[in-house]
């Protein structure tokens, strides 16, 4: 797999991939009225940079005019008079304000489609990337850097396209009317200076360009380790370690403030060093000019051309260090965003894939369909040095319970993320209704299947979303008909919001109970054709567990259903009872069955049934019986 944070290419290269990138979303295929502003946008920043240098001369138009001196160059005869030159002044500069608003106006859209384009397909391709990319990224960075690439671009489009180049632009067409108007060595000082403090500001800036990762490095640390600290909150309270926490978090901001205090006084040595040279070189070019109207060959006009040439050169130039800077680091974050959308999606559909069909579908409580699902001699392993799964056969009917037990690291909970197609199988076949899962739509195989977790995980929002979540168009009824079956409704009613209750961070607010019920009218909702329960109710006590199982019986009727399950008194019922060691199945039969053979499953059922009469002894000591 191609991960993010093993892509390895030199910093030009990426910046001109990213910059490729970039021209495809400002010039998209296909939206005509997109390219019209673009091209309007263009033409509006060309007219106000024309104007730009163009204004210049009616002011020495206007000052010659006024110390007696007719110089008309470059200006119409229709301009001769003071008042002309000065409401002509105005309006060049009203014009130049407009053409910019303009160009903004124009372009504004444009900008805003591509970044909302380029976060949209970002964000679908990180859920195209398969689950061994989203168990190994941190949400914190990961949220950094598509935060960053989208500010990048921003910037970028602002002050690259409308500040950077416009600015070279005008460069050479003032040092070429210096030349032309004056002589070569007023150009050469003028465009020597320039390039001496480009030269500067590009040299100095990249020196520092080290404090400033250094920053975003630490503040990236900082933030998740903040991240990290909040959602494990529960934990952290637990263990008493706040004062640990606050030390890991300040020891990343104390990084952060090292690096800062350093940015901050190398930005000193930057700013002295720009304005010694634009000192030095407005001394030289003004000093010539001085010479030049004492030698009277130029006027007083032309030394307060040269001089607001100068300043309007030098104006936008003081920005350089900082635009560059940014720039830079736009284009690196930019990279680092665009870059996740080199992550190869390791699951991917077949080129023909089909979309699963069902048998019979069904309606109302009744599954939407029906599936047979088959594990062939399957054999899967996470790192190829460490097996997990070996010679895995088995089928599950259609109305048929199939139960799944074994000790921890069996690979029971592996088998539930291979028939949802999270990873590959090495060797084998996984088929649903006679065919290779690989050969369907993963999002159409998904669909047809619907799981209650052992760790349920609810979004920070109202229990009627995440119950909808199971069919984003259901309405309130078919909502509350889901919680009824799931044995939720009366819970729910007796909340101050009832369905509109928020239920926290990954739903911390509820019960484990409540939580698992939430799942199952998720589940009821979605009424897919196969069932899978991942130790839905390994993680609740006696009592919860029979109410939750009775809602799970309820769901399983008629369904497909694989269950893994942890308590064995929850799966006693099952059609056919498989008991997984070390990745390979060691025995297989109905409950009764396998413990009249002694086995593995035998011990298993003794040593729980030890525990229950335990507990149980605990509990009567503990009620005075």
């Amino acid at each position: 797999m191609r991960q993010f944070d093993t892509i390895h290419e030199s910093g030009n290269n990426n910046h001109l991939r990213t910059l490729a990138f970039l021209g495809r979303y400002l010039w998209p295929a296909g939206h005509l009225d997109l390219k019209v502003r673009v091209t309007l946008a263009v033409a509006a920043l060309l007219t106000a940079r024309g104007i730009s240098v163009y204004t210049p001369m009616l002011f020495r138009a206007l000052v010659d005019h006024l110390g007696g001196q007719s110089r008309l160059e470059w200006v119409p005869l229709a301009l001769a008079t003071p008042i002309a030159l000065v409401v002509s002044y105005g309006l060049a500069r009203i014009l130049q304000q407009l053409f910019g608003e303009l160009r903004d106006f124009a372009f504004i859209r444009v900008a805003q489609h591509a970044q909302r384009t380029i976060a949209l397909q970002t964000f679908q391709h990180l859920h195209q990337l398969s689950l061994a990319f989203h168990l190994e990224r941190q949400t914190g960075g990961l949220s950094r850097v598509i935060e960053r690439g989208i500010r990048g671009i921003q910037f970028v489009l602002t002050f690259m396209l409308f500040n950077i180049l416009p600015t070279l632009v005008e460069i050479v067409l003032v040092t070429s009317i210096l030349v032309y108007e004056f002589n070569a060595l007023f150009g050469g000082i003028a465009f020597g200076t320039i390039a001496i403090y480009i030269a500067f500001t590009l040299i100095v800036t990249d020196w520092r360009l080290k404090y400033r990762k250094q920053m975003n490095q630490s503040d990236s640390e900082a933030n998740n380790k903040a991240i990290d600290s909040l959602l494990n909150f529960e934990t952290v309270k637990y263990f008493g370690n706040e004062e640990h926490e606050y030390q890991r978090y300040d020891t990343s901001l104390a990084r952060y403030e090292t690096a800062a205090v350093k940015s901050q006084r190398s930005l000193g040595v930057l700013n002295l060093g720009q304005g010694t040279v634009i000192g030095i070189g407005l001394v030289l070019i003004l000093a010539m000019a001085v010479n030049g109207v004492e030698n009277k060959q130029i006027t007083i006009g032309d030394f307060v051309l040269i001089n607001t040439y100068m300043i309007q050169l030098f104006l936008p130039l003081n920005f350089l260090g900082f635009v560059y800077r940014e720039v830079k680091q736009s284009l690196i974050d930019m990279d680092k965003m665009f870059e996740l959308r080199l992550v190869d999606a390791e699951i991917a559909d077949a080129p023909n894939a089909a979309a699963l069909q069902y048998h019979a579908p069904g309606d109302g409580d009744q599954p939407a369909g029906q599936a047979t699902v088959e594990f062939r001699d399957v054999h899967f392993a996470y790192q190829s040095n460490r097996p997990i799964l070996k010679e895995i056969n088995f089928t599950v009917q259609p109305g048929h319970t199939v139960a799944i037990v074994g000790p921890s690291g069996a690979g029971k909970s592996t088998i539930s993320r291979l028939l949802f197609r999270f990873y590959d199988i090495q060797s084998g076949s996984i088929q649903i209704n006679g065919q290779d899962i690989r050969q369907y739509t993963q999002q159409s195989l998904r669909a047809a299947i619907g799981i209650v977790p052992q760790d349920t995980v609810l979004f920070n929002d109202t229990i009627a979303y995440n119950i909808q979540y199971g069919n984003p168009s259901a309405g309130p009824e078919q909502i509350e008909h889901a919680s009824r079956l799931a044995q939720i409704h009366d819970f729910v009613e007796g909340l101050p919001e009832r369905y509109e209750t928020r239920v926290g961070e990954r739903g911390l607010k509820l019960s484990g109970g409540e939580k698992q019920r939430v799942a199952i009218a998720r589940t009821i909702l979605k009424n897919p054709a196969i069932l899978l329960l991942d130790e839905a109710t390994s993680a609740l006590d006696s009592h919860t567990e029979k109410e939750i199982q009775s809602a799970l019986q309820a769901v399983a009727r008629g369904r497909t259903t694989l269950i893994i399950a942890h308590r064995l008194s929850t799966i006693v019922d099952a059609d056919e009872i498989l008991v997984l060691k070390a990745g390979q199945i060691v025995e297989r039969g109905r409950h009764t069955e396998l413990l009249q053979a002694g086995g593995e499953y035998y011990q298993m059922w003794q040593k729980q049934q030890e525990v229950r009469r335990y507990e149980a002894e605990l509990e009567r000591i503990g009620s005075g019986d």
